[in-house]
């Protein structure tokens, strides 16, 4: 018997691009016509043992969901084949396998009867599908009629409530809400306890990092690592800011380190486009990076990791006094934290007209898991006024990676003592 669950073989798929969508019908009726090739997946190689849960992480267009439909025998490969080993319940893309037109119910029976069980053993299974979507009177309504958080409740019911050996899920539990979303990872737990096989899509990297044995890391339909998911979030980030090049795996180089990386490190970093910016400009911020603690520059740590806020202020007049600053908000534009020289009682001594000064802020992240924005700050005093010389609002965005969020916006990280 079989310990590989899902065995994936020198995969590929392409798919040809026409200059206009006429040549599509020319090319069938045999005329020839200028078409280009597209890898979706190039070459893919990989296997999950029975028992795993393992991720698939990479950017958008890297053939996360493309490999994920052909395991499932939605699309057929170009080349290279997949073999598995057990029966499999997918949650592929929001209502797929579902006729708009059915009741939730209807629907209940109709994917039971796709995936090969009778009336019978669907009857039998009816009560746990109803109570884990938990949508009331709703299952006897049309599912057009449905909310998308509705849609992923019956359709994550049926699809974990059907005895499958292998569960694929692709990034559909981002549409439910947090409350459902615990549901389904308590249940994630469930099936790994009893030696299930999961394998899923997400951009949720706290998720992967908590739930996962392996990850597996895809960039314009290849992939490029395979291992911890710890190991495949690092390299994901350096994807992200365009970083990542293919022989650091092997030689293991730093090639991120702020020094090394480029002429100026918010090249690296993302950026807001449309950020607000204001002050006198007599000292100027130039350039800025988050880093890991790694010391390589991203938009994404991990919360309890050490990171730093670095910037470089060129100054167009002589101040005697700066004061350098940062400040993280939450997306509703709260000022949850931030600190500056001052308040740091940093020795900061004055700067003349042309020269510089890098700054750069370190600290440990108990921030919760979400999304933040960083704001940058240069101000002083000249003639006992308070003046503001430069602000950035809102520059670039930071992404914190959780497994384990508490109350509110900072954790006190208690400790806990049973007696």
């Amino acid at each position: 018997m079989s310990e590989m669950a899902i065995q994936v073989k020198d995969l590929s798929k392409v798919y040809k691009l026409y200059n206009k969508p006429s040549d599509r019908l020319k090319e069938t009726l045999g005329f020839h016509v200028d078409a280009r090739e597209h890898y979706a997946l190039k070459h893919v190689n990989f296997e999950i043992r029975k028992g795993e849960t393992v991720g698939i992480i990479g950017t958008n267009g890297s053939g996360k969901s493309t490999i994920l439909k052909i395991i499932t025998g939605v699309l057929n490969p170009t080349g290279g084949e997949v073999n598995v080993d057990g029966r499999i319940s997918a949650l592929l893309e929001l209502g797929a396998g579902f006729n708009m037109e059915y009741t939730g119910i209807e629907n209940v029976y109709l994917n039971g009867t796709m995936l090969g069980f009778t009336k019978e053993e669907i009857d039998e299974r009816l009560d746990n599908i109803l109570e884990f979507a938990d949508i009331g009177d709703f299952v006897n309504q049309p599912v057009k009629s449905y909310s998308s958080g509705m849609f992923v409740r019956l359709a994550f019911a049926v699809a974990i409530n059907i005895d499958p050996e292998i569960l694929i899920v692709d990034e559909a539990l981002s549409v439910g809400d947090v409350f459902f979303q615990a549901k389904c990872y308590r249940k994630f737990e469930d099936f790994k306890k009893e030696g299930k096989t999961i394998l899923f899509v997400s951009h949720d990297l706290g998720s992967i990092t908590k739930y996962c044995d392996r990850a597996i890391l895809l960039n314009q339909g290849e992939k490029i690592f395979e291992g911890t998911p710890k190991e495949a979030v690092d390299i994901y980030k350096k994807v992200l800011v365009h970083q990542f090049d293919p022989s650091e795996l092997e030689t293991d180089s730093r090639m991120n380190d702020v020094e090394d990386v480029s002429a100026n490190w918010k090249d690296s970093v993302v950026v807001n486009p449309k950020l607000i910016e204001y002050g006198e400009k007599i000292a100027e911020i130039t350039d800025y990076a988050i880093l890991d603690d790694k010391g390589l520059i991203t938009n994404t740590l991990m919360k309890g990791s050490t990171f730093s806020v670095r910037m470089k202020v060129d100054f167009h007049e002589e101040i005697k006094e700066p004061i350098y600053a940062f400040t993280i908000k939450n997306l509703q534009g709260i000022e949850i934290t931030g600190t500056n020289t001052m308040y740091e009682k940093a020795n900061v001594k004055g700067k003349k007209e042309g020269e510089s000064q890098e700054i750069t802020f370190t600290q440990k992240l108990d921030l919760q898991g979400g999304e933040y924005l960083i704001s940058l700050g240069c101000t002083g005093y000249r003639n006992g006024e308070f003046v503001v010389f430069h602000r950035l609002y809102d520059v670039c965005s930071l992404t914190v990676i959780s497994d384990r969020n508490t109350v509110g916006y900072y954790d006190m990280n208690s400790k806990v003592t049973l007696s």
